[in-house]
C-alpha cells in the first residue's frame, strides 16, 4: 500500500479540497504537515459544504484519524472554534478521530498583532499575508522562544517562558510604537483553551510510526502551494514554512521512505492571491472570464485571486521540487468555450530565453511569458466522468500539458463535485 503526499504545485488554490477529500475516504489516517489557519479548503460530502482551515480534511468523514503534525503552527483558540464550528453542522471531533502534536508551536494574539502591523506599515514590502499570525510564530520557533501545545500541560511553568518570549515581542513593540503585552494576559489567554485543546495532545511521531508499521493507509495533506515554499518558492512573497512535498516527513515525525507517491494538484490554468510576480497574469477579459467562471476567491479571506494561463515552466518546476510523482489537473471545464488556449513554455530574460523561474526578486518580476497557442473547444468538459466525454481539443490540451512539465496526469477533475473525476491512476495502488 501506497502513502501518499498531496502538495499544491503552484501558488495554492489549485482545488486541493475536492481531491485531499476523494482520497481521504480511502485512506486510514489524514496528516497535515505545515502552515497553519492561513490555509482553506472547502469540502463538499452529500452536498454538505465544509469550510476547514486548520483542521485536516478527514475530520469531516466517520472513521478516520486526522492528525495535525510538528510542522503546522497552531493557534489554540482557532482549532477550539473550527472544532465547536463543525459541531454545530453535526461532525463531532474527539481524541479518538484527532490527534495534535505535543510539540506544535503556538500561534498566540502578540503573533497576529505583530502580523497586522508588518502587512499595513507603508515601510518595506507587503507580502500579502492572511495577518493570522502565522510568519511570526514561525520566526519564534526557530529562535527557540515559542511556546509549544506540551507546555500549556504544566501552568506552573508558563510564567518562564511567556518571560522569554516578551522579552522579545515587547522589545519589538516598542520600537513599533505599540504598548507592551503583560506576562499575564498572555497566562490568561492560553490558561482558558488549555482544558480544550490539551485532549488531542499525543506523540504524533510515535503514533504514526506504528500506524505505519501496521500497513495503515496515510495521507499528508499539504497547504498553500509549492511556490510559496519560504526556500523555493516566489521569495519573500511567501509563506513562513516549507510546503513542498519533503516536508510531510519533517513536519509529522516520519522518514522520507514513509512516502510512496507524490500527488500535486495542478489547476488547468494559473491563479495567485496575493503580492508578487505572476509571469502569466491577465489583467483583461480572459483574465476576468478566468475569475469569474472558476469562482475564484479565497476559502479564508474571500479575496479575489489573480488569474492567468497555464505556466508549465512553474509547474515542470515543482515536479522537481516535489518529486512529483503524477498531477490532479483541476478545473478543466473553466477553459470552456475559449477560441484559443495559451499555454508559457519558457521565459525571457534580458534579452536571453530560459527555462526556469529565477530565485532572484528582480529577475523574477522581469521575465516575459514565452506562449504557445491551443485551439480551444466549444463543447462542455464539465462532468465528464470518462475520457470518452472530453472533446478532443482538450485532450490535446492534457497531453500537451503532461509532456510540457514531465508527470502523468493521474486524476482530472471536471467540477467541484468529488464524483466528476477521471481517474488514470490511484496514488494510493501505485
Amino acid at each position: 500500500m501506497a502513502n501518499v503526499v498531496v502538495v499544491g504545485s503552484q501558488w495554492g488554490d489549485e482545488g486541493k479540497g475536492k481531491i485531499v477529500d476523494w482520497l481521504s475516504e480511502q485512506a486510514d489516517v489524514i496528516v497535515r504537515f505545515q502552515g497553519g489557519h492561513n490555509a482553506g479548503h472547502t469540502l463538499v460530502i452529500d452536498g454538505v459544504s465544509y469550510k476547514l482551515s486548520l483542521l485536516p480534511s478527514g475530520v469531516a468523514r466517520e472513521g478516520k484519524l486526522s492528525v495535525i503534525g510538528n510542522g503546522v503552527v497552531l493557534d489554540p483558540h482557532a482549532l477550539a472554534e473550527e472544532v465547536e464550528r463543525l459541531s454545530k453542522q453535526g461532525v463531532v471531533v474527539t481524541p479518538e478521530s484527532l490527534r495534535v502534536a505535543e510539540n506544535a508551536t503556538l500561534i498566540l494574539s502578540l503573533h497576529r498583532e505583530l502580523d497586522a502591523l508588518r502587512e499595513n506599515s507603508n515601510t518595506g514590502t507587503r507580502i500579502g499575508t492572511t495577518k493570522r499570525g502565522i510568519g511570526p510564530a514561525y520566526e519564534d520557533k526557530v529562535g527557540r522562544r515559542a511556546i509549544r501545545l506540551m507546555d500549556l500541560k504544566n501552568l506552573a511553568t508558563l510564567p518562564a517562558k511567556i518571560d522569554r518570549l516578551l522579552t522579545h515581542h515587547n522589545a519589538l513593540r516598542r520600537g513599533l510604537g505599540q504598548d507592551e503585552v503583560s506576562a499575564q494576559a498572555i497566562y490568561d489567554e492560553l490558561a482558558s483553551v488549555a482544558d480544550k485543546v490539551l485532549p488531542y495532545m499525543d506523540k504524533v511521531w510515535y503514533l504514526l510510526d506504528d500506524l505505519r508499521r501496521q500497513g495503515k493507509r496515510i495521507l499528508f495533506e499539504g497547504a498553500q502551494g509549492a511556490l510559496l515554499d519560504i526556500d523555493h518558492g516566489t521569495y519573500p512573497f511567501v509563506t513562513s514554512s516549507n510546503t513542498v512535498a519533503g516536508q510531510a516527513a519533517a513536519g509529522s515525525g516520519l522518514g522520507p521512505n514513509s512516502i510512496n507517491y507524490v500527488l500535486g494538484i495542478t489547476k488547468a490554468y494559473t491563479t495567485r492571491v496575493g503580492e508578487g510576480p505572476f509571469p502569466t497574469e491577465l489583467k483583461d477579459e480572459i483574465g476576468e472570464f478566468l475569475g469569474t467562471r472558476g469562482h475564484e476567491f479565497g476559502t479564508v479571506t474571500g479575496r479575489r485571486r489573480r488569474c492567468g494561463w497555464f505556466d508549465a515552466v512553474l509547474v515542470r518546476q515543482t515536479v522537481c521540487t516535489s518529486g512529483i510523482t503524477g498531477i490532479a489537473l483541476t478545473k478543466l471545464d473553466v477553459l470552456d468555450g475559449l477560441d484559443e488556449i495559451k499555454i508559457c513554455i519558457g521565459y525571457e530574460l534580458d534579452g536571453e530565453r530560459i527555462d526556469y523561474l529565477p530565485a532572484s526578486q528582480g529577475a523574477q518580476e522581469r521575465v516575459k511569458p514565452i506562449y504557445e497557442s491551443l485551439p480551444g473547444w466549444k463543447e462542455s468538459t464539465e462532468g465528464a466522468r470518462t475520457w470518452a466525454d472530453l472533446p478532443a481539443q482538450a485532450i490535446k490540451y492534457v497531453r500537451h500539458v503532461e509532456e510540457l512539465i514531465g508527470a502523468p496526469v493521474a486524476l482530472l477533475s471536471t467540477s467541484p463535485e468529488r464524483d466528476d473525476t477521471i481517474l488514470v491512476q490511484n496514488p494510493f495502488q501505485d
